[in-house]
Parts: structure tokens; sequence; C-alpha cells
């Protein structure tokens, strides 16, 4: 999977999860440690991604660890270690969505792109200026692409996060959600026309 390399940053390596999922099955005591002391700070980076409060973050990092404790045995090491708790993670992120009652959504219609009888956009495509790598850490810029997505409904956003964030794959995207391929697609495309639709004020190149 693509976002291997990013979810395993500054983790243990392949060799290194190795042992300590050879220590794990052999019950010592201080391995299932270990594992959150090397995984929990990214779990809940994950987990803040899905829900709003620390404390529901908090709680899905804690059902991740014993979600994997008691499936241990099952695990049959065709992933990373690591890419695999952040799996969990994510899951458990949403099966906590599913169980709370979902707020009224903003529509994102007005923040994609409409078209004339003729086929042409009512507005033009703006150009973005460059957004160099320094604009791209910055917080500022980070804080605004988080809320943008935190605007989408909650299908779209999921299927955004998944794809663009976690680096899913399609066909894992859709086992994840319990929905189509096609269903995936259509999402993600309109996911991402809205969430540049809420960016373009931010990041258009000046005219000047």
């Amino acid at each position: 999977m693509a976002g291997s390399s990013t979810q395993n940053s500054g983790g243990a390596s392949a060799a290194a999860e190795a042992e300590l999922l050879a220590r794990l099955r052999a019950g010592e005591d201080d391995a299932f440690e270990e594992l959150v002391r090397l995984n929990a700070g990214r779990l809940l980076t994950v987990a803040r991604r899905y829900v709003k409060s620390e404390e529901d973050a908090q709680d899905v990092v804690q059902e991740t660890f014993l979600s994997a404790f008691r499936s241990l045995d099952r695990f049959e090491g065709g992933s990373r270690l690591s890419t695999w708790l952040h799996r969990i993670a994510v899951n458990a992120s949403l099966m906590k969505l599913r169980t709370r009652r979902r707020k009224p959504e903003e529509s994102i219609e007005d923040l994609l792109p409409r078209f004339l009888e003729d086929g042409h956009p009512v507005r033009p495509a703006v150009a973005w200026r460059e957004l160099s790598d320094d604009l791209l850490s910055q917080k500022e810029t980070r804080a605004l692409v988080r809320a943008g997505i935190d605007r989408l409904p909650e299908n779209y956003r999921h299927v955004l996060l998944l794809r663009d964030i976690e680096e899913f794959d399609t066909e894992e995207t859709a086992e994840i959600l319990d929905i189509s391929l096609n269903a995936v697609k259509t999402r993600l495309h309109r996911a991402r026309q809205a969430l540049r639709g809420f960016l373009n004020p931010h990041f258009r190149r000046s005219s000047a």
C-alpha cells in the first residue's frame, strides 16, 4: 500500500517489528508496553482525523490496542505490524462515529463546479499560486486544509481521508466503508472538487 512508508515513518524498522511480534506471541511482559510506546502517538493522530474530541480519540487508541491484542493470533504478518494497527485504528474510529447520532451536514453543492448549457463552466477554474514545501508545512495552511475537509459531508470526508490522507487504495476503501468501487471513485472526485472550491479563495494566483 502506498501509505505504508508514511504510516511507519519514525517507527520501528521492519526487522524490529518482526522481533517485537515474536515477543508478543511469546507472551513477554514488556512487549505489549513497547508496542504501545512505539505506536500510540501515530495512532492518536489517525484517530483525531475522524473523531472530534480528545477523549474519543484516546478511546479509539485504547480500543485499537485491545483489539490488536485479542486478535494477535490471527495476524498473519502479510503487512507491517504498524500498518495493521493503523487499519484497526481507522475502523475503530469509524465504528465510534457510527454509534453517534449524525448531525445535519452542510451541502457541498456550492463548492462544486457548475456548467452552462453549452458545457462551459459558470466559474472558470482559477490557477493556484505555486505552493512551496515551506508553505505546505505551515500551521495555517494545514489548518485551512483541515477546515475544508471538516466541511465535507461525512460520506465524502471519509472517502477523502482514507484515499488521500491514509493512502488506502480504492479496493481497501470500498471494503472499509462497505460501499462499491464506483461509489468510492464518485465520492472521491466530488470531495476533491469541493475541497478545491473551499481552498480557491486562499490559494488562487494573484492577477497582478
